[in-house]
């Protein structure tokens, strides 16, 4: 996995090995099954939602607008890394990755999952909006306001991965080629460079630590407004509407924020064993998040069964019409 450079005693690492997910090897028919199924739901469901958003006139509010964008991040996410995952439980080639596609799976995974911490954020301060201060909502989050906050959280996402990506693949990489994670993440491509690595960690650690940390104060800060502003909603009604708004972000936050701070915030202890985390986050949550949005949302569904309906009822080409 390996090829020679001018210097002899030195090699460059041109291929790496994906050890994959512990537990895994014993059954991986069973596993690759479960993959696929939780793949297929996750890329159908969040296709789904993005037709729907994206064609039914009656989800045309900037959350829905949000909503799309989220259900794009996640079915590019799982994409990044679940297909490699179930062809490295078919064969030992499926674990191989070449040294560029190793850098390109780094970054877009950072791309997307950094794009959609900047959305959590954008999203946080669209509810702040329309419960603290709906009469001002319409003329402050208008069509240029929210199509700009959704394109400048993808291209922050796309500068912040290129930093993290051009810092660790501008390293050596000379000796061992077992990558003991299912997908090329930072710390376990870290721990196989032939160099010190004191200031990739340093820099991962400020400047990871200090965008999610950031976001999430700033969505902490929306909450705290939104919460008191419920809580002087007169009716029970009212408050119980105002809260069905925020619990579905709440809720997919959390789940996004909890396993990557077991990650990222120990890049030395990164290995085999923060796959769970990591599966977590990187497969498992992508589809929670479509689930979350579609059953508690009363809008989307009735959006999902129009679509539906629609497309049962269109008349059979050749067809009289009724």
């Amino acid at each position: 996995m390996t090829m020679e450079t001018e210097d002899p005693n030195q090699t460059v690492v041109s291929h790496f090995f994906l050890e994959g997910l512990m537990y895994t090897a014993e059954h991986p028919s069973l596993f690759f099954l479960l993959f696929l199924l939780i793949y297929s739901i996750t890329l159908t469901g969040n296709l789904l939602i993005l037709i729907t958003v994206g064609s039914d006139t009656h989800l045309c509010s900037p959350m829905y607008h949000f909503l799309g964008h989220l259900s794009f991040l996640d079915a590019c996410l799982s994409t990044v890394t679940v297909p490699k995952v179930m062809a490295g439980l078919l064969t030992l080639d499926g674990k191989v990755i070449s040294f560029e596609g190793c850098a390109v799976q780094l970054y877009c995974f950072h791309f997307l999952a950094s794009t959609e911490c900047f959305l959590y954020t954008v999203m946080a301060y669209d509810r702040y909006l329309a419960i603290c201060q709906p009469l001002h909502y319409p003329v402050v989050m208008n069509r240029h306001m929210y199509s700009g906050l959704a394109g400048i959280t993808w291209a922050i996402g796309a500068v912040h991965s290129a930093v993290h990506t051009s810092l660790t693949f501008c390293l050596h990489y000379c000796g061992p080629h077992h990558i003991a994670y299912f997908f090329c993440d930072i710390p376990p491509v870290l721990k196989l460079a032939c160099a010190d690595t004191t200031v990739n960690e340093l820099v991962m650690l400020a400047n990871i630590g200090i965008v999610a940390a950031g976001c999430l104060i700033l969505i902490v800060i929306s909450y705290v407004f939104i919460v008191a502003a419920v809580l002087r909603i007169r009716t029970t009604k009212g408050r119980q509407r105002a809260f069905s708004t925020c619990t579905s972000h709440l809720t997919v936050v959390l789940l996004y924020y909890m396993p990557p701070v077991c990650i990222y915030l120990q890049p030395r202890s990164s290995g085999a064993g923060a796959g769970a985390p990591a599966v977590f986050y990187t497969i498992v949550t992508p589809m929670l998040n479509l689930f979350i949005y579609t059953l508690r949302n009363k809008e989307v569904k009735r959006a999902l069964q129009r679509l539906l309906c629609k497309g049962s009822q269109e008349t059979p080409e050749g067809s009289p019409p009724p």
